[in-house]
């Protein structure tokens, strides 16, 4: 059974950092493509930022790009999502999400992937 597990959210400041991270179990990390979504109250989820299997590749959406860093440390099976300059249009529950087949332009499609963690939330008060 594969796990993924969020942690790092919480109430920040706007302006304000907040590094998540997401725990994988299983040998599933190593050959997995991850990404980030969010789902704020009301509105459909959507794609934070993604990372390929071997790290070489990012992606982002345009609302975070050069604010939010996603990386992965594969000894830890972990990746996480840095975000800086925190606005309160961020504020969502947070979820990663492992891939195991897609690349590219791909990661951007939530139903592109196979597992889910169970969410963090983030709250950015202004």
């Amino acid at each position: 059974q594969v796990q993924l597990v969020e942690s790092g959210g919480g109430l920040v400041q706007a302006g304000g950092s907040l590094r998540l991270s997401c725990a994988a179990s299983g040998r599933i990390f190593s050959r997995s493509a991850m990404g980030w979504f969010r789902q704020a109250p009301g509105k459909e989820r959507e794609f934070v930022a993604a990372i390929t299997w071997s790290g070489d590749s990012t992606y982002y959406a345009d609302s975070v790009k050069g604010r939010f860093t996603i990386s992965r440390d594969s000894a830890k099976n972990t990746v996480y999502l840095q975000m800086n300059s925190l606005k309160p249009e961020d504020t969502a529950v947070y979820y990663c999400a492992a891939d195991l087949s897609s690349t590219g332009s791909y990661l951007r499609e939530d139903e592109k992937y196979d597992y889910w963690g169970q969410g963090t939330q983030v709250t950015v008060s202004s």
